[in-house]
């Protein structure tokens, strides 16, 4: 074939690949609502009420909030909030896996476990869950655990040595994420069709191979929205462990202000850290949900 040839099919070749999706002179557009206009005036309103009140308001004082959000207490106190979310988290999401493997066996004894603890995390507040755990050592003063049949104990500590602040702290948040994600883990791999699974036994394949290779990557996509808000859920309730007087972001503006008296900016400076941290978190949750909802049309 000769170029002149190749060069004289190549546009209508281009024109019959709609792969890329319609080009931009044959897209629909919706036509603009004349009630569209209200919502930029409200939006207009919005910012200026916004902007008078809290970025010209002097009463915010600003050059405070400036002054210590880099300060070395509040950034220490930042890292030990950064530090409790990912032991916490870590340790929620492997409880919550195995919860939710267990919810799902078919071992009746299993699935009443996993469904009594469920149960009870739901019921309990995050709270009273710190402190009760914070104070287990009135209940039980000593940890051990006997050989059976003799005389000895495999270990036998004091019970006030092992639960600390950060210990108590990262336990119960992470038994708290645990309860949650484990029903996040189990809807997601039930959104998955059985006829699939059914496919995969058809074909041979192991059980690891297909939740590994086929159930799994169509749960995440699932999963991601709402495991995310949960460990932004997390993030957030490393506030609670002030309760037990573990010393995070928090806790650490509410002693300098104690002093200074300056409330409101540092106030601010919490928020603002929490905010910022927030929005690094989302950006990660939009980039997996792309990553793993391609070829997924919404």
């Amino acid at each position: 074939m000769s170029n002149e040839t190749v060069h004289a099919l190549a546009p209508a070749a281009r024109c019959d690949d709609t792969s890329a999706g319609p080009p931009a002179a044959l897209r629909i557009h919706a036509r603009p609502k004349k009630s569209d206009w209200l919502w930029y005036g409200v939006f207009c309103i919005v910012v200026v009420l916004f902007y008078q009140g809290v970025i010209d308001n002097p009463r915010w004082q600003w050059d405070v909030v400036a002054t210590y959000l880099f300060n070395g207490r509040v950034l220490a106190g930042l890292a030990n909030t950064l530090i409790l979310t990912a032991l916490a988290s870590a340790l929620g999401l492997l409880l919550g896996g195995i919860v939710a493997a267990c919810r799902m066996a078919d071992n009746p004894v299993l699935r009443g476990a996993a469904f009594v603890y469920i149960w009870i995390i739901r019921a309990t507040p995050t709270l009273a869950m710190l402190l009760f755990l914070f104070f287990i050592s009135a209940l039980v003063p000593r940890l051990y655990l006997p050989v059976p049949f003799l005389n000895v104990n495999l270990f036998d500590i004091d019970t006030s040595n092992v639960i600390s602040r950060l210990s108590a702290a990262m336990i119960g948040l992470a038994i708290y994420l645990g309860g949650h994600s484990a029903e996040i883990f189990r809807s997601g791999l039930a959104a998955v069709d059985k006829g699939q699974r059914e496919a995969c036994k058809a074909m041979g394949m192991s059980d690891f191979r297909m939740m590994w290779h086929v159930v799994i990557p169509q749960a995440v996509r699932v999963i991601i929205p709402p495991l995310a808000n949960e460990l932004i859920t997390m993030f957030k309730n490393t506030s609670l462990a002030s309760v037990i007087g573990y010393v995070e972001l928090l806790t650490t503006v509410q002693l300098i202000y104690s002093t200074t008296f300056e409330t409101i900016p540092l106030l601010s400076v919490a928020c603002l850290w929490y905010l910022f941290l927030t929005s690094l978190a989302m950006c990660g949750q939009l980039l997996l949900e792309k990553r793993f909802g391609k070829g997924v049309h919404a």
